[in-house]
C-alpha cells in the first residue's frame, strides 16, 4: 500500500482554514471586505473577550437570498469573480471565496441576511464546517455574521491566541485600517460593551484621519496629490515634526486595498531624505489609483501584499507626490505649552482608540463636536494646487489642504489676525521684485551691566564664518526659484536668547530661530541648487576599480546600464565583478562599491532608481559641508549676519528643517501667551 494519503474534505477545510484565519482580526478583516463589497455605508463590529468567544459584524449591504446561504459557506464560492478573466481586473476587496468556508469550519456561525426590498430574511446556522439549519426569520436588510467559540474544534491552535486585549488590540488595528480605506462608510467598533471608535462616513479622508488618530496626528499632516503615467497618488503625508519610531503609521492603500508594499515604503522614505532624522520613519495615508490590470493582489491568502508588473512608475508616483508636497509645505511646529484641557474638550485623546470612549457618555452632541473640532485646523480650501516638479500636472485636490501661494497666505494671514491694512501689503506684494523694502528695525544693543554670567559670552568672530564681512555668495541659480513663496509680513528681530535663539515678531506671532540650523539648511539649499544646475561629470580613474557583485546585481547593472552611465559611471561587467574606469565627480573610490550595491538592489527590487540613489548619496555628502560651513551656536555674531538668515528665512518660508531633521523654527502666538497669563 502506497504512503501517499488523500485528506478528508474536513481535514482539507482545517488546513485551508489555517491560511485564511490565525486569530480574531483575521476572521473581522474577511468579515469587513465582505460587508463593504456588498456596498454597505454602515457596519458595525462588536467583539468580546477579545473575539475568541464573540464577533459580530452588522452591515446594511445588498444581503443575500436564502438559497445563498448554504452556499455561501462552500470552498471557493464567491458571487465576486466568476471567469479565469475577471482576476486580471479585481476591483472588489474578496474573490478568493474561501472566507466563510474557512471561519465556519474553526467555529460556531450565524449569518442572518434579509436582501433589499424582501419581505422576510432567512438565518443559516453552522458548526465546524457543519450547516445545522437554514430558517426564515425576521431581519433588517442588510447582512449580520455572527461568530462564536472560535478555534473550539482546533485546541491546537487556540492555545497559540494571546490574552484577550492583546487581540482586542490587533482587531482595533484591522478596522482602523479598513475604516481609513473607505472614508464614504462609517464604521463602529464596540470592545466588551464600549465604543472605541466610530468614524463619520461623509467621504472625507482627513475626518477619517482624525476619527482614528486623533487631532494632534490630523492637525501635523500635508496633503498632496498627483497623477504620473496613469497612476494617482492622493492622500495626507506627515509633517517633519510628525514622525515616528517606527513604520506602524504607513498606510498604503491600492485600489481601495490596505497592503504593506516594499517599493511604496522605500518610495516615501527616500523623499523624506534631509527632511527628518535618519533613525526617524515618517507617517503617512496615501490612496493609489492604478490600473488593476497592472497588479497582482492574488499573492497571498491575507492578500496584504501584491506585485506590480512594473515597480518603477509606482515609485516614482509616491516619490515626487511626497517630495513635492515637502518642498511645498512651510508650516512651523508650535512650542508646546502645557494646557489644562477645558470641559469642552475633555473627550479630545491624541488617538481616537482612546477617545471614542463610550458614545453614550458624550450624549447626542458626539458627532456634531468631532465635525466641529476637525473644522479647526482644516485650511480653507483653494482651486488648485501648486504645479509639482514632474511634468504630469495633478488634479485639483478637493479633499485635502490647500497649499497657498504667497497672496493668498498674505489674505488669509490679514483676515485672520485683523491687524494690517490689506491694500497695502497686497501693493508691497505686487511690487517685492522692483524694490528692496528695510523690513527690520535696528534694535538697541544689550545693556552690559546686565548680569550674563549664567551664560558666558564669546569673543565676537566676524572673520571665520561663512557669514564673514562679505555678503554671502549667491548660488549657481536662485535658490528653490520655482517654490520660493516671498513673504512681505513685516517682523522685528526682538533680540537673541543664549547666543543660540533668535527671537522674531511677526503679526501675532512670535518665531523662536534656531541660527544655527536655519543658516545650515539654508547652505545646504545653494549647495544642491547649485548641484542640480550642473550637468553630471565624470572622473577617470588612472586604474579601473574591480568590485565583486553577485549575478544578479550584475545583470540589473547591465540591464540599466544606459541610465547609470547618464549619472557618470562608466564600467565594463565579467562574470563575478564588475571593472569601473569612471565615476561621477565628487565620488570618493571608496564610497562607489557600497553605491553600486546599493543601487542595483534598488533598482531591482523597485525600490528606487539610479538617479535618485545618486542624489541621495550627494545630498548626504552635503550635510556635513553646511554643518560646517554654518554660524555656530553659543557664539556672537555681528547683526547684518543675523539679520540676513532671517531675511531668507522669512523668503522661504518652507525652509522647516536642518538636513539633519531637527526644527529650524518653532512659532509662540500671542493668543497662547495670553492664555498662560490669564489675559483672555
Amino acid at each position: 500500500m502506497g504512503n501517499i494519503n488523500v485528506l478528508s474534505f474536513a481535514v482539507a477545510n482545517l488546513i485551508a482554514a489555517g491560511e485564511v484565519v490565525d486569530r480574531p482580526s483575521s476572521v473581522i478583516k474577511e468579515l469587513l471586505e465582505n460587508a463593504i463589497d456588498s456596498g454597505a455605508t454602515t457596519v458595525t463590529v462588536e467583539i468580546q473577550n477579545g473575539g475568541v468567544t464573540y464577533m459580530r459584524v452588522t452591515d446594511n449591504g445588498c444581503g443575500m437570498e436564502p438559497d445563498d446561504l448554504p452556499v455561501a459557506i462552500r470552498r471557493h464560492a464567491t458571487s465576486k469573480i466568476k471567469e479565469a478573466e475577471d482576476l486580471e481586473a479585481i476591483l472588489t476587496l474578496g474573490f478568493r471565496g474561501e472566507a466563510l468556508a474557512a471561519i465556519s469550519s474553526v467555529s460556531d456561525m450565524r449569518i442572518i441576511s434579509r436582501q433589499r426590498g424582501a419581505e422576510s430574511g432567512a438565518m443559516l446556522e453552522a458548526s465546524a464546517g457543519n450547516i445545522l439549519r437554514v430558517s426564515e426569520r425576521a431581519a433588517a436588510e442588510g447582512t449580520t455574521v455572527i461568530v462564536e467559540n472560535l478555534f473550539a474544534n482546533v485546541p491546537a491552535r487556540r492555545k497559540f491566541l494571546k490574552k484577550d486585549v492583546t487581540e482586542a488590540m490587533a482587531v482595533s488595528a484591522v478596522v482602523e485600517k479598513i475604516a481609513l480605506s473607505k472614508p464614504d462608510v462609517s464604521f463602529k467598533l464596540i470592545i466588551d460593551g464600549n465604543v472605541k471608535l466610530e468614524t463619520i462616513g461623509d467621504g472625507s479622508i482627513k475626518n477619517a484621519v482624525y476619527s482614528v488618530f486623533g487631532r494632534e496626528f490630523a492637525s501635523k499632516l500635508i496633503p498632496t496629490e498627483l497623477e504620473v503615467d496613469g497612476i494617482c497618488v492622493k492622500g495626507f503625508i506627515g509633517r517633519s515634526d510628525n514622525v515616528r519610531a517606527n513604520r506602524n503609521y504607513q498606510n498604503f492603500f491600492i485600489n481601495g486595498r490596505y497592503v504593506k508594499s516594499r517599493t511604496a515604503g522605500a518610495a516615501l522614505e527616500q523623499a523624506y531624505t534631509s527632511y527628518i532624522a535618519p533613525e526617524k520613519f515618517p507617517c503617512c495615508v496615501l490612496f493609489l489609483d492604478i490600473n488593476p490590470a497592472t497588479v497582482d493582489v492574488n499573492v497571498h491568502p491575507a492578500k496584504l501584499e501584491v506585485k506590480f508588473s512594473n515597480e518603477k512608475p509606482v515609485f516614482e508616483a509616491i516619490y515626487y507626490a511626497v517630495r513635492n508636497a515637502l518642498e511645498q509645505n512651510f508650516a512651523r511646529p508650535d512650542v508646546a505649552i502645557p494646557q489644562q484641557r477645558s470641559t469642552r474638550s475633555e473627550w479630545t485623546q491624541s488617538r481616537v482608540s482612546e477617545a471614542t470612549l463610550p458614545i453614550e457618555d458624550r450624549k447626542d452632541s458626539s458627532l456634531k463636536a468631532r465635525q466641529v473640532e476637525t473644522q479647526l485646523f482644516t485650511a480653507p480650501k483653494v482651486a488648485e494646487m501648486s504645479k509639482p516638479q514632474k511634468p504630469s500636472e495633478p488634479k485639483p485636490n478637493k479633499d485635502a489642504f490647500a497649499v497657498l501661494t504667497a497672496e493668498e497666505y498674505v489674505k488669509q494671514y490679514v483676515k485672520e489676525n485683523a491687524q494690517n491694512d490689506l491694500e497695502r501689503i497686497a501693493d508691497e506684494y505686487a511690487k517685492k521684485q522692483e524694490r528692496k523694502t528695510e523690513i527690520v528695525k535696528d534694535t538697541p544693543k544689550e545693556d552690559p551691566t546686565e548680569n550674563k554670567a549664567a551664560v558666558p559670552t564669546p569673543k565676537i568672530e566676524e572673520n571665520k564664518e561663512i557669514l564673514s564681512a562679505k555678503e554671502p555668495k549667491q548660488a549657481a541659480e536662485p535658490m528653490r526659484e520655482e517654490r520660493a513663496v516671498q513673504q512681505t509680513l513685516e517682523y522685528r528681530i526682538i533680540g537673541e536668547a543664549f547666543n543660540s535663539y533668535v527671537l522674531v515678531e511677526r503679526g501675532d506671532t512670535m518665531l523662536l530661530i534656531d541660527k544655527h540650523a536655519a543658516h545650515e539648511r539654508i547652505i545646504f539649499e545653494e549647495l544642491k541648487a547649485a548641484m542640480k544646475s550642473t550637468a553630471p561629470t565624470s572622473q577617470m580613474l588612472m586604474l579601473p576599480l574591480e568590485i565583486m557583485m553577485t549575478s544578479d546585481e550584475i545583470q540589473t547593472l547591465e540591464e540599466y546600464k544606459s541610465e547609470i552611465e547618464a549619472i557618470g559611471f562608466e564600467f565594463s561587467a565579467g562574470r563575478y565583478s564588475v571593472n569601473i574606469s569612471a565615476v561621477p565627480e565628487g565620488i570618493g573610490t571608496d564610497a562607489v562599491s557600497d553605491m553600486l550595491v546599493v543601487m542595483a538592489e534598488r533598482i531591482k527590487s523597485g525600490t528606487g532608481t539610479a538617479g535618485l540613489t545618486r542624489d541621495i548619496v550627494f545630498e548626504k555628502a552635503l550635510y556635513q559641508a553646511s554643518c560646517k560651513a554654518a554660524i555656530k551656536a553659543g557664539r556672537e555674531y555681528a547683526e547684518r549676519h543675523v539679520k540676513w538668515i532671517v531675511d531668507k528665512l522669512m523668503a522661504i518660508p518652507d525652509i522647516t528643517v536642518c538636513p539633519h531633521g531637527r526644527p529650524v523654527a518653532m512659532e509662540l502666538s500671542k493668543k497662547n501667551l495670553d492664555r498662560q497669563f490669564e489675559r483672555t
